[in-house]
């Protein structure tokens, strides 16, 4: 169907998965493309399926969230399969390795339906890191608490200095409406500094933008 958002579920409980299913099915425009019930399941459904979206616990059995999403992000394949990792605590320990690993953004199991559905559609746009209740202070503490000496730092020289300032205001969480107002643009004008600075830096997603801003400085 023209326009429907496809979204496989992974996680090991049935009551979750048939949860997630229902609420889903009686959404317009979305439809359920599968159920895996651990991460090798979830690997195997994404490549069968190519869901625009996969929401995927990141704690199960056999091969973990993590792992699978690793699998699923390193497959140029399913370049078009966003996850949402699903936790059940906002300051769960996988989150900021999940963004890291690819994950589109994040969610909490026990999240309003509305921001469920809301994430579902945002990252099937790539627009924004989803939790809404959540995002800036779990992005911040996780990002903050990782190894400051781990790897590199990003190189930001390609960019302009008006994609430097977006790329530090995707890191604060905003979306594109709200870096519009904060810069004074209009909301097309942002998607496109973004859009670039994704480029630019071979950001897979908005998430690793997040990353980059931090591990960069130029969000603390």
């Amino acid at each position: 169907m023209s326009g429907t958002v496809r979204v496989a579920l992974a996680d090991d409980q049935a009551l979750v998965r048939m949860g997630l299913r229902v609420l889903i099915e009686e959404e317009d425009g979305l439809e359920v493309a599968g159920e895996a019930a651990d991460g090798r399941e979830a690997v195997e459904l994404a490549r069968r399926e190519h869901p625009d979206v996969l929401l995927m616990d990141v704690r199960m059995p056999d091969v973990d969230g993590i792992r699978a999403l690793k699998e699923i992000a390193a497959d140029p394949e399913l370049s078009g399969t966003r996850v949402v990792v699903l936790t059940t605590f906002e300051l769960d320990e996988y989150v900021f390795e999940a963004l890291r690993s690819g994950a589109a953004g994040f969610l909490i199991k026990d999240s309003p339906p509305e921001d469920l559905l809301r994430a579902i559609r945002l990252a099937s746009e790539g627009e924004s890191l989803l939790s809404p209740s959540v995002t800036r202070r779990v992005i911040s503490a996780f990002a903050s608490s990782s190894p400051s000496g781990e790897g590199p730092r990003p190189d930001l020289s390609g960019l302009t200095e008006r994609e430097r300032e977006v790329l530090a205001l995707v890191g604060e969480g905003l979306s594109n409406g709200e870096i519009a107002e904060r810069l004074f643009v209009s909301p097309a004008t942002a998607r496109t500094h973004v859009s670039r600075a994704m480029v630019k830096l071979h950001a897979r997603d908005r998430a690793q933008l997040v990353v980059i801003a931090y591990r960069s400085g130029l969000v603390r």
